[in-house]
């Protein structure tokens, strides 16, 4: 089939290719629903890849996205938009974020998207692999830990290659949230949630930050008091149940996703060696082994290169490990 092409003038996003040289990139992105256009729209305006590729078995709507973004491209960086039906827009990408799937539904938790999305995975991943077997896999579908795990089953993929956007999204809720309620710049948040992309995820309070303070030291400013264990217990719950409300709201969560997904995107193409709580499968870590959750890890051009070993307190221990049990069990009841 002929794709939807259009060149977009001479502009140009490299990265460092072998031996030092530079080359151009290319990010293609499965999925033209809502996060996967918005996550087209997030990259081309940061300017994350020099070419954007979309694929959707929706001709119709694929290709009114790529007209839709290459319009505005005047406006952005400059860069190539591209898009079909056809698995082929997706040869020799650097980066492909899969985005389709199983559209959450108010009242649904993320699990309960697993086994059609699982399905989806099992048809589409070999010939994605075989157009773009060099690219780096970054699975944004819900439920991410699952279908991060399925998905290396079934591309046969190193998990350095393929991995989840995991609690990237998660970490950012709380640090805003964090943020808020001390009175201080976002930026000055250093804080993760680990374990699932979900209703088990885990506030790592003891290593987190504000302004090179320990959280759990942090006096307080401008008569705002210390982040106490009530106000620490209602940041994690909102972190939590902040997505159903915006899905009851508005049917869906994109803009946010599509930004942390293009984080992670810049983190690869960029080899920027950026530590993101992506999801990867996990080979002993904590004690843990045989499931895909999120903990710090170091994100560069190899992909998911290397997982840093966070100290954790007793019970963030604890529900890391009852996170991961949760998420086997559900692995275990789709035969992964």
């Amino acid at each position: 089939m002929t794709t939807s092409t259009s060149p977009q003038g001479t502009g140009d996003t490299t990265a460092a290719g072998p031996g030092g040289g530079a080359r151009t990139t290319k990010l293609a992105i499965v999925g033209a629903g809502a996060v996967g256009s918005t996550l087209a729209y997030a990259a081309l305006m940061r300017g994350a890849a020099r070419t954007v590729a979309l694929l959707d078995v929706n001709r119709a709507k694929v290709d009114a996205e790529v007209l839709d973004l290459q319009h505005g491209i005047q406006f952005m960086p400059m860069a190539r938009v591209e898009g079909s039906d056809d698995v082929a827009v997706c040869a020799g990408a650097d980066v492909v974020v899969v985005t389709a799937g199983a559209k959450q539904k108010p009242g649904q938790t993320r699990l309960d998207l697993a086994e059609g999305t699982i399905g989806l995975m099992r048809r589409i991943l070999p010939g994605l692999v075989e157009v773009a077997p060099d690219a780096v896999y970054v699975m944004v579908t819900n439920p991410v830990d699952i279908v991060t795990y399925a998905a290396l089953t079934f591309s046969g993929l190193p998990p350095t290659q393929l991995f989840g956007s995991g609690t990237v999204l998660d970490s950012s809720r709380l640090r805003f949230l964090v943020a808020q309620h001390c009175g201080v710049a976002v930026q000055n948040v250093h804080a993760y949630i680990a374990g699932e992309h979900g209703d088990s995820e885990i506030p790592l309070w003891s290593s987190a930050t504000i302004g090179g303070v320990p959280l759990l030291e942090w006096p307080g400013l401008g008569g705002r008091g210390p982040l106490t264990a009530e106000a620490r217990g209602d940041i994690a719950r909102e972190v939590v149940q902040s997505a159903y409300r915006i899905i009851e709201g508005k049917g869906a969560t994109n803009y946010a996703v599509a930004l942390a997904g293009t984080r992670i995107i810049e983190a690869v193409l960029a080899d920027e060696h950026r530590i993101l709580p992506v999801s990867t499968l996990l080979d002993g870590a904590y004690g843990l082994h045989d499931v895909c959750l999120s903990l710090p890890t170091l994100v560069d051009r190899r992909g998911a290169a290397e997982r840093v070993e966070v100290p954790l307190a007793d019970d963030e221990l604890a529900g890391l490990r009852a996170s991961a049990e949760s998420l086997r069990a559900v692995a275990r009841r789709f035969g992964l």
